[in-house]
């Protein structure tokens, strides 16, 4: 095809072209301009896009060693696609799982007393070791990564102002990339800034930053090349919830009420204006039969494709699904702690 006949191509037919690619290839066409990147996120051609393995890690310690296991989300009831034992890593009786971002996982292990970081794609089972900071101890760690924009990965340490070991105030952040084998920071991008983080909070990666939500009802998003970071106020300030979410190619944000689930939507990040997407009712959510969930449960995560939310809930840490259009709920796995891939 000669060179510019792409451009003239409409946008529903560039879509459906590019929807008979392998997920690898749609990942690289996002790479291709701005326009196709714009295009395959749309929420009118995203659905027609080839998915990705989406699917759940989680651990018992029912035994006397830690038994991890791998739920596909999408495909309930089938073989796991990956090894959930992680056996291709070092040292399994010292390995913890700590974050998961686009089908790499983050863990920590340790070789002799002496603590790594380890990124792996349990797909190819291929894996890099990272060496910790002076700061480990005290921080509360993330990975970035998005294989549409490069095969490279930062991993973020938010470290804590004191040594208890769980993050609140941030004092600084240090960044690893995987580009250059090198930690950074800079040294007064953080100062005096009070950011409170819950701990435990889930991150997500999207267009270059790592967002994350702040118990000042603030979402919080960190320039992982530049090391910079702004905050956008949160629709709702009512809720039990402290996490954000990437579903359709837009920023999600689930508020716990008192009697519903409220989900809401970051459609244009520099407008900073949150569109109200769904309520739903506990009611709806849970049904009589689950009713007792309605006063503890958490939104763990929003498909990144369809309108589904995934929600651990009651005593034994049920997960389950429950379908925005259909208004369907689906038990997944009783008695779980779990780690996002």
């Amino acid at each position: 095809m000669a060179e510019g006949s792409m451009d003239r191509l409409t946008d529903d037919i560039l879509a459906d072209i590019i929807s008979r690619m392998p997920y690898k290839s749609t990942c690289c066409c996002k790479c291709v301009s701005t326009r196709w990147r714009d295009l395959i996120a749309h929420p009118d051609h995203r659905t027609k896009m080839p998915q990705s393995l989406i699917g759940f890690f989680y651990e018992t310690d029912d035994g006397p060693t830690k038994d991890r296991y791998f739920i596909n989300a999408l495909a309930q009831g089938c073989p796991p696609l990956v090894d959930p034992s992680l056996s291709f890593l070092p040292k399994q009786d010292n390995l913890h799982i700590l974050d998961g971002c686009n089908g790499l996982l983050l863990c920590l292990t340790d070789t002799d007393e002496v603590l790594h970081y380890v990124v792996c794609n349990p797909s190819t089972e291929k894996w890099v070791v990272v060496p910790t900071t002076d700061w480990s101890s005290r921080a509360e760690v993330y990975l970035a990564f998005d294989p549409a924009v490069s095969s490279h990965f930062h991993v973020c340490e938010l470290v804590n102002c004191d040594d208890t070991g769980t993050i609140e105030d941030i004092a600084a952040v240090i960044i690893y990339s995987s580009k250059t084998g090198v930690w950074s920071h800079e040294a007064d991008a953080w100062s005096g800034c009070s950011i409170y983080i819950p701990f435990g909070a889930k991150s997500f990666f999207y267009r270059g930053e790592l967002h994350l939500c702040s118990y000042d009802h603030q979402l919080i998003s960190i320039d992982v090349e530049e090391n910079g970071w702004k905050a956008v106020p949160l629709p709702a300030t009512v809720t039990a919830s402290h996490d954000v979410y990437l579903s359709h190619g837009q920023l999600h944000f689930a508020c716990i009420g008192p009697s519903e689930l409220s989900i809401w939507v970051l459609e244009d990040p520099s407008s900073e204006v949150w569109t109200l997407k769904r309520n739903i009712s506990h009611l709806q959510l849970f049904g009589t039969e689950y009713s007792a969930y309605a006063v503890d449960y958490v939104v763990t995560s929003i498909h990144p494709e369809e309108n589904w939310i995934f929600i651990v809930a009651g005593h034994m840490q049920t997960l389950m699904s429950y379908e925005m259009d259909s208004m369907k709920r689906h038990i997944i796995v009783l008695g779980l702690e779990y780690e996002q891939q």
